[in-house]
């Protein structure tokens, strides 16, 4: 079974649009694109190189997503992370699956959840989402992501699209952690069960 991981850029208040540059993702009038730039630094590039580029995936995208990476990856193949694009397989949640263009692209029509349920059990490399803020509800809701990779950079935008919202309760695990020169905290955590509470005042001591 393929593990599904998750790799998002965040702003402190959960931000994920656009951390690229200006024409990245403009939707919605939000004027803060390519927020992460002057953030990265060795740290985070071989923290990032060790968890996903020194990994072998297939990506998972909405089509949002898919739809900025076609226009942009195709053109920067020289690049090492439109090299590795261009030649594994981009698996696309979208209603409109006769229209994806980019070469080595498979649509993944009907639900969501479902969809990506069944390509998970299929034989192949880990899956990573990138960006596809709206699969995270589906996804987490029905348990299929295994691995979130959260890059927080420390900045609030204060408007923007965001992730991780409208899914089931899940408990994490911290797998792996670093902090970047520039204040970014790099974290990798698992599914650990259900959500575990408390009351602070039946402590020893209250």
């Amino acid at each position: 079974m393929r593990r599904i991981i998750g790799g998002l850029f965040l702003s402190i208040d959960g931000v994920i649009q656009a951390p690229g540059g200006p024409e990245e993702d403009p939707s919605g009038g939000f004027a803060h694109g390519g927020w992460m730039a002057g953030y990265d630094d060795d740290v985070t590039d071989a923290f990032i190189g060790e968890h996903i580029m020194g990994a072998e995936y297939d990506l998972l995208l909405g089509r949002r997503t898919y739809d900025i990476f076609a226009d942009y990856w195709p053109r920067h193949r020289d690049n090492p992370v439109g090299e590795r694009f261009a030649r594994i397989t981009k698996y696309v949640v979208t209603s409109t699956p006769g229209t994806l263009g980019w070469e080595g692209s498979q649509a993944l029509v009907g639900d969501p959840a479902v969809a990506v349920a069944r390509l998970r059990e299929a034989d192949g490399p880990d899956l990573l989402i990138q960006g596809s803020g709206q699969l995270y509800p589906a996804l987490l809701g029905a348990g299929l992501i295994d691995r979130l990779f959260l890059t927080i950079v420390p900045i609030i935008l204060g408007t923007g699209r965001r992730a991780l919202t409208g899914g089931a309760p899940a408990g994490l695990r911290l797998v792996d952690h670093r902090v970047s020169g520039t204040g970014v905290i790099m974290a990798v955590y698992e599914r650990d069960g259900a959500v575990r509470t408390g009351d602070f005042s039946r402590q020893d001591g209250a």
